[in-house]
């Protein structure tokens, strides 16, 4: 990927991404204003394209967007996040059960290669855990062979990556840290061995515990 250079089609879909690649990473926190042209000179375009970039964002529900107002970052509110639960605990587990049944020699190593790239999801490790954590998600996923499956998580990763921020730095147990990379061995090892309402249930399990869901309980105090 770092080698890549990405085309895009109109300067409109080079803002989009931007933009959206800057509220993803916390770059631009929660909240935090778009001065519309102060923004659109720092990308080297006009107002035009960055609005039109702006509109798409807010469909997204990351930006809110109002007549005659800058824009502002979305806020994170506690629903989204329970939505985002919901989206994850219907279809990770139902992923972890198609690879399990679906994967090839192929898959096998792009899974083993993730696995062994993993740190655990800790303050100390920072976005380097999380994108690792990524990877590895995405590799089982990817495993199912299931494109619009693999589309819809990867956009709801997309979509959930600030709230993993913020878990992230919410205090967290040790034990529960540890377990969370214990579990993505043993999630491993039951894709691999076929296992496939196992590695379901494991994976359930997995994403109740998981660093959103830290968010989740920041947000509502549960």
């Amino acid at each position: 990927m770092d080698n890549e250079t990405v085309i895009y089609k109109t300067k409109s879909d080079l803002a989009y991404a931007e933009v959206r690649s800057r509220i993803l990473s916390g770059a631009l926190p929660p909240g935090s204003p778009l001065p519309q042209r102060q923004l659109a000179a720092s990308l080297d375009m006009s107002l035009t394209p960055l609005r039109e970039a702006l509109k798409r964002l807010m469909t997204e529900g990351l930006v809110d967007l109002e007549s005659h107002r800058d824009a502002r970052v979305s806020t994170i509110n506690a629903q989204e996040i329970r939505d985002f639960m919901d989206v994850r605990l219907a279809l990770d587990p139902f992923a972890a059960q198609l690879a399990a049944e679906r994967y090839t020699e192929a898959d096998v190593v792009v899974m083993e290669e993730a696995f062994a790239n993993l740190l655990p999801v800790t303050r100390t490790q920072g976005a380097a855990a999380l994108s690792a954590h990524r990877d590895f998600h995405a590799a089982i996923y990817h495993a199912t062979h299931n494109p619009r499956l693999i589309q819809l998580l990867d956009e709801t990763w997309d979509q959930s990556d600030r709230y993993r921020r913020l878990g992230l730095a919410q205090p967290e147990g040790e034990s529960l840290r540890a377990q969370d990379h214990a579990e993505h061995a043993e999630l491993l090892r039951l894709v691999l061995a076929g296992q496939s309402e196992a590695a379901r249930h494991l994976m359930e399990g997995h994403v109740r515990r998981s660093v959103i869901s830290l968010a989740a309980e920041s947000l509502t105090g549960e």
